[in-house]
C-alpha cells in the first residue's frame, strides 16, 4: 500500500505536518503537491520546533527524498530562506527534488496580490499576500513562468515580458502603482537558476518509478478541504487543489495509485481568514480554546477563529477525498471542560439540514445544531493506547467517529512527534 495522501479536513491548520511526520520513518518520499508558501505546518521533534512553509515537512526525516510537485507554486527567495534556516540547524536538506514543471512566483504577484486585496475593502477574502492567488491566475491564463523557464534566458525574458505587459496597465492604471520592468523579474529569477538547477527532474517519472518498487509516497496537502478551489467556502478559499483529487494532478502520478487518503481533523475546528464558519466561537470560551491550542499562524502569525467540532463538515470531507481513515489532532486541548458540544446539524431557514448546505448563503447563515458531551480533567498527554483515555474521552472519540463516516486510525494527544494514540496502521 504505498501510495498514501494526507490531506486537511476543515480549513487547514489540522496539523497535517505531524502526521506526516508519524509516517516519516516508513516513508521513502513526501510530496507537497499544492499551494505555496501562504501555508505553514509546524513540527515538534523533540525540544525543537520547525515551521514549514514551503518544503515538504518530510524534509525533516532521515531517509526521505522530498519533493515539490507541478501543482505548487514556488516562492524561490522563501524556497531557499527555509533551505539555509533548516542547515543553519543541522537539517540535511541535499535530497530535496522539485519538478520542472512547478510554476514561479514573482514579485509582480505578490505586489499584485497586495493591492488587489487592499482594493476589494469589505470583501477581502483573507489572502496573506504573498502572491499565490495571481500566480495560479496567471498558470490558467497560460502566461505563467515554470521552474524550466529558469534555464533558457531568451524563454524566460519573452515569458516575463508576455506575463508584465497586462499586469503593468493594471498596476499604473487602475491601482497607482508603479510598472515593474522585464529586467527586475529576469534578473531576479536568473540569480537562483544555478542553485536550483540541481534539484529540478521529472517528479512524476521518478515517483511513478518509485511507486512501480512498491515504496511508501506520501502525498502531502496544503491548505485543507474546506479551502479547496472546486469544493471549499468558495471565494474564501485558497487557489489550488487541496482535495485527495489534487494529489494526482498535483504530482503526476494516476488515481489509481493512491491507495489510502488520511484526513486530519482537529478536535474542535479552526480557520483563519474570511468566510463562513458556522460553529465560530466569539465568547470567553473561545479565547480559551485559541489560547490553549495556540491557536495563531505558522505563516503570518495571525490569531486563528475558533469553534467547536462540526460533524456536517468531516462527513463532507470524507465524502469528498474517500477518506479511510481519519488522525484527530489536540485532543488534549479540550482537557478541563466539563461539557464538549459537538455540532450535528445546522439549522437553515427554520429547517434541520444533516449536511453541509450545497449553497453558499444557506452556509453562511447556518446555525448550529450542538449536542453535549462529558469533559474529562485528567492530563492524557502521557497516553498511549486507546484505553489509557479517561472514559469520557474514549466516548468523545467514538462518537466524533460514529458521525464521520470513516474509522479515526489516529489521536493526537500532545505537540511532539511521539504523543500519538495509533489505533489503526496507516501503512499497513
Amino acid at each position: 500500500m504505498p501510495g498514501i495522501v494526507i490531506i486537511g479536513v476543515q480549513w487547514g491548520d489540522e496539523g497535517k505536518g505531524k502526521a506526516t511526520d508519524l509516517l516519516g520513518e516508513r516513508t521513502e518520499w513526501v510530496v507537497k503537491f499544492n499551494g505555496g508558501n501562504n501555508a505553514g505546518h509546524t513540527v515538534v521533534i523533540g525540544d525543537e520546533k520547525y515551521a514549514l512553509h514551503l518544503l515538504p515537512s518530510g524534509i525533516l526525516s532521515p531517509g526521505v527524498t522530498p519533493v515539490i510537485g507541478n501543482g505548487v507554486v514556488v516562492d524561490l527567495e522563501v524556497l531557499f530562506q527555509e533551505i539555509e534556516a533548516l542547515e543553519s540547524r543541522g537539517i540535511d536538506t541535499s535530497k530535496l527534488k522539485i519538478s520542472a514543471n512547478a510554476h514561479i512566483i514573482t514579485q509582480a504577484h505578490r505586489t499584485l496580490d497586495k493591492v488587489q486585496e487592499r482594493f476589494l475593502g469589505k470583501r477581502q477574502i483573507g489572502t496573506t499576500g504573498r502572491g499565490i492567488g495571481p500566480a495560479y491566475a496567471d498558470k490558467i491564463s497560460r502566461v505563467g513562468i515554470r521552474i524550466q523557464d529558469l534555464f533558457d534566458e531568451s524563454i524566460l525574458r519573452q515569458k516575463v515580458e508576455g506575463a508584465l505587459d497586462q499586469k503593468n496597465h493594471l498596476l499604473v492604471k487602475i491601482f497607482n502603482r508603479r510598472a515593474i520592468t522585464v529586467d527586475e523579474i529576469v534578473d531576479d529569477l536568473l540569480s537562483y537558476a544555478e542553485r536550483v538547477r540541481p534539484m529540478v527532474v521529472d517528479a512524476s517519472l521518478l515517483l511513478d518509478e518509485a511507486l512501480a518498487r512498491d515504496e511508501v509516497v506520501v502525498f502531502e496537502a496544503g491548505q485543507a478541504t474546506m479551502l479547496d478551489i472546486d469544493h471549499g467556502t468558495y471565494p474564501f478559499v485558497t487557489s489550488s487543489s487541496a482535495t485527495a483529487g489534487g494529489a494526482a494532478t498535483g504530482s503526476g502520478v494516476g488515481p489509481n495509485r493512491l491507495d489510502r487518503i488520511v484526513g486530519i481533523v482537529k478536535a474542535y475546528t479552526t480557520r483563519v481568514g474570511a468566510g463562513p464558519f458556522p460553529t465560530e466561537l466569539f465568547d470567553e470560551q473561545g479565547e480559551w480554546l485559541r489560547q490553549q491550542g495556540f491557536e495563531f499562524g505558522t505563516t503570518t502569525g495571525r490569531s486563528r477563529r475558533v469553534g467547536w467540532y462540526d460533524a456536517p463538515i468531516t462527513r463532507y470531507a470524507t465524502r469528498i477525498n474517500g477518506i479511510t481513515d481519519l488522525v484527530v489532532t489536540k485532543l488534549d486541548v479540550l482537557t478541563g471542560l466539563e461539557e464538549i458540544p459537538v455540532c450535528v446539524a445546522y439549522e437553515v431557514n427554520g429547517e434541520r439540514i444533516d449536511e453541509v448546505p450545497v449553497n453558499q448563503s444557506d452556509f453562511h447563515h447556518a446555525k448550529p445544531i450542538y449536542e453535549n458531551y462529558p469533559g474529562w480533567s485528567e492530563d492524557i498527554t502521557g497516553a498511549r493506547t486507546f484505553e489509557e483515555l479517561p472514559q469520557t474521552a474514549q466516548d468523545y472519540i467514538l462518537k466524533l467517529e460514529e458521525m464521520s463516516g470513516t474509522r479515526i486510525s489516529v489521536i493526537g494527544v500532545g505537540p511532539g512527534r511521539d504523543q500519538v494514540i495509533v489505533r489503526h496502521d496507516l501503512v499497513d
